[in-house]
């Protein structure tokens, strides 16, 4: 893992032009210039060359970021932001006994112990479906993601879907991904995520596959990690975009998707959407906007996560919609924060369970 210094051609190649203001969702509710890229990089510069500590101020300003990659997308110097943070956040913890303390709740023995437990429970309950899936040439190793092993709706919904098509469905016991662990700067747990999760990876599988945006965006990226390249890492929603069709809704209904920061999936999520009999799609303003979760920032910056899930809920409100969809379970639970503030009556659900019902 490099070390804040490594980052220091990256952080003095911003120049500081603020063109991150334009797309940052927390500045567009905040006004505040630490909020973006451009106001981090000053600090870390600071802190380079010795004017400042890597303080818990310091940290305060680090914490204020979804981490949606937009700046980093739109930065006309082409910096990995969200790698640089990530650092920092790390560099901190390494200094700092008090940031390390909820690294303990990300312990294996804590994190997969609670998750191995309430999973334990969804059997009892027989809340987790099984579905008979064919065995046929195409092989699927199934990445489902912590949320699925805590509250399975999606999952029954992948499987019942699948067992419609021409696939051979694998799972293995892995970890998490590690984007919670990344983001808090724990990266010796997000390195033992990435190794145990790589061990399992299949090298005859035609696609490891998840349902979840952020899953998939971090998997795609353990190749910085390990240096092995070649993973065939899709989405659920991808892979079935061309598979299915003549698709149709028990009654005629509105829908609006939200895209998720780390998705890449929206053109086909609404390819599907505009191809099922009694469904009219209808685009959200500002659809890819950040739905104001992201995990540890709803906690740690309560406030602005509302104003976020809120300014959202309103355009989502605005088409009428009887459901809107999306493909991250994190966004889910954004959506879900947001519509409740507005009282709105729009049932918020993964696209998979949606068309889960369309059979």
């Amino acid at each position: 893992m490099k070390e804040l210094n490594d980052y220091s051609g990256e952080i003095n190649r911003c120049s500081k032009c603020g063109l991150c203001q334009s797309v940052c969702p927390v500045y567009k509710v905040t006004g505040n210039d630490c909020a973006v890229s451009r106001g981090k990089f000053i600090m870390l510069g600071g802190v380079l060359k010795g004017d400042i500590k890597l303080n818990k101020n310091v940290n305060k300003y680090l914490d204020l970021c979804l981490k949606c990659n937009k700046c980093s997308d739109f930065c006309p110097s082409g910096i990995d932001v969200c790698e640089i943070f990530n650092c920092a956040k790390y560099e901190y913890a390494k200094k700092s006994i008090m940031a390390r303390i909820p690294f303990l709740l990300q312990s294996e023995i804590f994190f997969n112990g609670i998750i191995k437990i309430i999973s334990t429970i969804n059997r009892v309950l027989r809340i987790r479906k099984t579905y008979k899936i064919s065995n046929t040439k195409t092989k699927i190793l199934y990445f489902k993601g912590c949320v699925n092993e805590i509250y399975p709706k999606t999952e029954n919904a992948v499987k019942k879907i699948l067992s419609k098509l021409e696939v051979n469905l694998e799972e293995k016991n892995f970890d998490c991904c590690g984007l919670p662990f990344l983001s808090s700067g724990n990266i010796n747990r997000f390195m033992k995520a990435v190794k145990h999760n790589s061990e399992l990876f299949n090298s005859d599988c035609d696609y490891i596959m998840t349902d979840c945006a952020s899953c998939e965006n971090t998997l795609k990226n353990y190749e910085k990690f390990t240096g092995k390249n070649g993973l065939k890492i899709i989405n659920f929603t991808d892979f079935i975009a061309d598979k299915i069709n003549k698709l149709e809704f028990p009654r005629p209904v509105t829908v609006t998707f939200h895209k998720p920061c780390h998705g890449d999936s929206a053109e086909n999520a609404e390819k599907i959407l505009n191809n099922i009999k009694n469904v009219t799609y209808k685009r959200m303003a500002e659809f890819d906007d950040c739905c104001g979760f992201a995990g540890e920032f709803a906690i740690k910056n309560r406030k602005i996560s509302l104003l976020l899930s809120k300014k959202k809920a309103k355009n989502i409100d605005k088409t009428g919609a009887n459901y809107v969809v999306t493909t991250c379970p994190a966004c889910i639970l954004g959506l879900k924060q947001g519509l409740s503030r507005l009282k709105s009556k729009t049932t918020v659900m993964s696209l998979a369970e949606f068309l889960a019902y369309c059979y």
